[in-house]
């Protein structure tokens, strides 16, 4: 059963980190270590702690190495707490790399994104050399590789979105070092006969961060919502890391790719009049819809896996209350709004 509510953030970590039924049952099959890389941002504590409460709960003897430079030491000694061994690394250093722990699978959640306009250079190293490293380092091991649909390009808003069959066209320095990382993968997974699946996300959202959070903001400070943007896709980080751990066994060679959102195209318009309804405010908006918007259609993934299990009222009704409640947010904004690829 669903909560109602978060009562606070360690309430709400628990139920990011809380396996689904399918996830467990995967786990009972899985042997040897899960390493995963870049276990330090957003997605990646929460990833690690339930793919280790699936293990757990599914009696299996594999275990999960969280891989990240750790700058944080709070997420090292979180994830730690919960059963998770640990390993500092920089991934663009070579000598890290060769001294990283054999693995048996490996879940590559690497990227960098935000910052791209002012440091360009940085953007592509992280994209292009840390994932050059790891494929080298990591040549017969199924790999699950997190990428983004800001490789598609924007789609009509009548669509269901990009599928993966439809080509590619990214906007923007980050989109095109973000295929550039894909192509990495793609080719080492040709070369080296690497099994591998590419997850095209758009967006992850939890209470404290997404598209969701976002739009929540602003309508309950009373801020303009702007509609050029007018549509989009999310789905609950939850059902995406459950997903992307999940995916495993679809890593292929060739290189596999996947979609990974949620099961509709939201409009901007109607989710900020649903937080306005929540918030008892008036939205004011700015603008009008675009005919495009960058959305995907994951539609394979759910015919794979099942829709997910947290839908977008849900969501909506977790995320008024947090907001309205003052709890802590994470501060970073995800610039959905942007269509010329500026991060």
């Amino acid at each position: 059963m669903l909560p109602q509510t978060f009562s606070d953030e360690a309430d709400l970590e628990r139920w990011l980190c809380e396996p689904s039924d399918a996830l467990i049952e995967f786990c009972r099959s899985l042997r040897g270590r899960l390493l995963i890389l870049g276990a330090g941002g957003k997605m990646g504590p929460t990833l690690a702690v339930r793919a280790q409460r699936a293990i757990h709960l599914a009696n299996s003897e594999a275990t999960v190495t969280a891989v990240s430079r750790f700058t944080n030491s709070a997420a090292r000694t979180w994830l730690e707490n919960h059963g998770v061994e640990t390993y500092a690394a920089d991934l663009l250093d070579r000598t890290h790399v060769d001294s990283l722990p054999e693995a048996d699978h490996v879940i590559y959640l690497v990227g960098s994104k935000f910052g791209t306009r002012q440091n360009p250079s940085r953007t592509w190293a992280v994209n292009t050399i840390a994932p050059t490293y790891c494929l080298q380092r990591y040549q017969t091991q199924p790999i699950v590789a997190l990428s983004t649909g800001n490789v598609y390009p924007l789609v009509s808003i009548d669509s269901s979105g990009s599928a993966e069959s439809d080509s590619v066209g990214p906007i923007g320095e980050y989109a095109n070092a973000a295929l550039a990382r894909e192509r990495l993968f793609e080719y080492f997974s040709i070369e080296n006969k690497t099994p591998v699946v590419l997850i095209r996300l758009n967006y992850a959202v939890e209470a404290r961060y997404g598209v969701l959070v976002d739009l929540a903001i602003k309508v309950h400070s009373k801020q303009p919502i702007d509609l050029t943007q007018g549509y989009f896709n999310c789905i609950w980080q939850g059902d995406a890391n459950d997903a992307i751990i999940r995916a495993l066994p679809m890593a292929t060679s060739p290189a596999n790719v996947l979609n990974l959102t949620g099961d509709s195209v939201l409009s901007v318009r109607s989710v900020a009049d649903r937080f306005g309804e929540y918030f008892g405010r008036d939205v004011t908006f700015i603008g009008q819809e675009a005919t495009t918007a960058l959305l995907n259609d994951s539609s394979l993934l759910h015919r794979h896996f099942g829709k997910p299990s947290v839908d977008l009222e849900r969501m909506i009704g977790w995320i008024a209350d947090w907001v309205q409640r003052d709890q802590p947010l994470l501060g970073k904004p995800t610039h959905f709004e942007v269509r010329d690829g500026g991060f």
